[in-house]
């Protein structure tokens, strides 16, 4: 763990277990959140591992792109597109994901989770 600015961030994993332009599921504390390094944006996101659509713990294996320039996750099982920023469903009528802040430092990859949330 790491204490910045009233905020604690928890480690996930490293930067090297995280393939470029994927994700990995990690599980901090009880819950499994997925992890994606986009490489060609140079930017890291955090969601919720859980797709709402079909309750699967999946978007950590979908596929990661841009709609306009909004970066967004596909499901693997049913392609509901969620956006890595805001968590809105960006297809259709399901509900939004929980997103979650990156941090990166000394190769080392940081999530960060609410009080509430641990």
């Amino acid at each position: 763990m790491v204490e910045t600015m009233n905020k604690t961030w928890f480690l996930a994993c490293q930067v090297q277990d995280v393939p470029e332009n994927g994700g990995v599921c990690v599980k901090v504390k009880d819950q499994q959140i997925a992890l994606f390094h986009f490489a060609r944006r140079g930017e890291w996101y955090a969601t919720q591992n859980e797709c709402p659509h079909r309750q699967q713990m999946a978007l950590s294996r979908g596929m990661i792109g841009s709609q306009g320039e909004e970066p967004k996750v596909a499901c693997p099982f049913h392609k509901k597109t969620f956006s890595l920023k805001t968590g809105a469903c960006l297809s259709g009528d399901v509900e939004a994901i929980k997103t979650y802040s990156v941090m990166i430092k000394d190769e080392s990859v940081y999530i960060f989770l609410d009080s509430h949330e641990v």
